[in-house]
């Protein structure tokens, strides 16, 4: 039921925000994240003058091992051809503590995290950004959901 509520709720949120380009996400089977699992996701550009800001979706157990999880994005264009490669670090939780940051539902906990601020794309058209899990472990136990929010940014914002 857990699995289920939480695409649910997300699909509703962002249907009611007009900015939201794209927002999806894919479940990680038994909650354990593989160095070869490298979700993909698939969105349209439509404005290459406008700015975007594209976030993580995760979604972990409070059985997560680190405070931190560092993930590899790959962004490429229509024609598969590699627009930037970066490895971005997500604090999950506080460092000292252990306390979990995002929000939290029983033991699960959603992060939406900033990966490209006010980012310009090359030009209109369809991309594709994948993420890797780029942990020591493997698998890396406790993560449940990862994805992708695209959204235009307003003028006001910038």
């Amino acid at each position: 039921m857990r699995k289920f509520f939480f695409p649910v709720l997300v699909l509703l949120l962002a249907a009611c925000d007009p900015n939201v380009v794209f927002n999806d996400n894919v479940d990680i089977q038994d909650g354990k994240w593989f160095v070869k699992q490298v979700p993909s996701f698939g969105f349209d550009v439509p404005d290459a003058s406008a700015r975007y800001n594209v976030y993580y979706n995760l979604r972990n157990g409070r059985a997560y091992p680190y405070y931190n999880l560092y993930l590899t994005r790959y962004l490429y264009d229509a024609k598969g051809k590699l627009v930037e490669k970066k490895l971005d670090q997500l604090f999950l939780a506080d460092a000292t503590t252990g306390k979990p940051s995002g929000t939290g539902l029983g033991d699960l906990f959603d992060h939406k995290v900033l990966a490209l601020k006010n980012y310009r794309f090359p030009a209109p058209g369809r991309y594709t950004l994948k993420i890797e899990q780029y942990m020591r472990q493997n698998p890396l136990p406790d993560v449940f959901s990862v994805g992708v929010t695209v959204e235009r940014v307003e003028e006001k914002e910038k």
